[in-house]
């Protein structure tokens, strides 16, 4: 049995809806791909597919192997084309989607930096502080600070962040350091709506989230507008470790309760599935995941 075969038979059969219609796309013949989805079976063990004269759904272990066959067909799929991209120069349009703060602080400079060794690239970069969709906002490429959900997206890891609690010395020094999260209830705080609820912050207390009402003095928008507010004493805050990693190493910050800090968030670059990346947007990832990187993990390290 030809497995990668097997496997995309598989993936069509799903997206098809049913066997005679993955055997048309395939054009292969409606027994054939009977015998290849058995055959897959019996080889994995387990069955796939539940199927009766009118309806044809996915069993549990068939849902698993679907979404780990879709990984298996674009890693394969991106490493064919990578090869061929390779060969072909990077010109035209590029687009590229960012957060304000990460893009402004990681994307931006890489950006600069491929454009001085791709002069035939031009490059809009998008910074906005919403998930953008990238069909159908017409983006090639994005860079993006979340847990990413299940989709056709592929994912590049450029490294993770925390949301962190901060508080400048001279606030500390007024009202005291928590020592645990519900030490936060009534207590003056400066709040990010694009980050986390103005109104509950959360943390981790051993395996349990934990979550705390906190009373917020100040409410914004704008990521530098609350940092800003932090240093200069107006309350605890809570952010990504990178929007106050900087003010943290000058000592106008300190970082508080980070055993109780939540699991790190991962920060990917993503596209469309790979069948459809261009040559500029597969010389742009290869480009930018290991400076995006190093960028933020310098950071990080140096503000430890």
């Amino acid at each position: 049995m030809d497995k990668l075969y097997a496997i995309e038979a598989f993936l069509k059969i799903v997206d098809s809806g049913s066997i005679t219609a993955a055997a048309r796309a395939l054009d292969v013949s409606q027994p054939s791909m009977v015998r290849t989805l058995a055959a897959l079976e019996r080889d994995l063990g387990v069955r796939l597919l539940n199927r009766t004269t009118r309806r044809m759904s996915l069993t549990d272990e068939g849902r698993d192997y679907h979404e780990r066959s879709r990984q298996i067909v674009a890693a394969v799929e991106e490493a064919q084309q990578s090869l061929s991209a390779r060969r072909a120069t990077p010109r035209g349009r590029l687009r590229i989607a960012s957060s304000v703060p990460f893009g402004r602080m990681f994307v931006a400079p890489v950006v600069a930096e491929y454009l001085a060794a791709h002069p035939e690239v031009n490059i809009e970069l998008l910074l906005l502080d919403r998930i953008v969709d990238l069909v159908e906002e017409g983006m090639d490429v994005a860079v993006r600070v979340a847990r990413l959900p299940d989709s056709s997206m592929v994912a590049h890891a450029v490294g993770e962040t925390r949301r962190v609690l901060v508080a400048s010395p001279a606030f500390i020094k007024a009202n005291g350091a928590p020592k645990k999260p519900a030490d936060l209830r009534g207590q003056r705080c400066v709040s990010f709506t694009g980050a986390v609820s103005p109104g509950h912050w959360n943390f981790r207390e051993g395996r349990k989230r934990a979550q705390v009402a906190v009373k917020s003095a100040l409410v914004t928008n704008q990521i530098d507008a609350g940092v800003l507010a932090c240093v200069q004493g107006a309350g605890f805050g809570q952010y990504f470790d990178y929007h106050v990693l900087t003010e943290i190493k000058a000592g106008k910050l300190i970082r508080l309760l980070e055993k109780f800090e939540e699991e790190p968030i991962p920060a990917h670059i993503v596209y469309p599935s790979a069948r459809h990346a261009s040559p500029n947007v597969r010389s742009f990832v290869r480009f930018a995941q290991p400076r995006i990187k190093d960028r933020l993990r310098l950071l990080q390290q140096g503000a430890r």
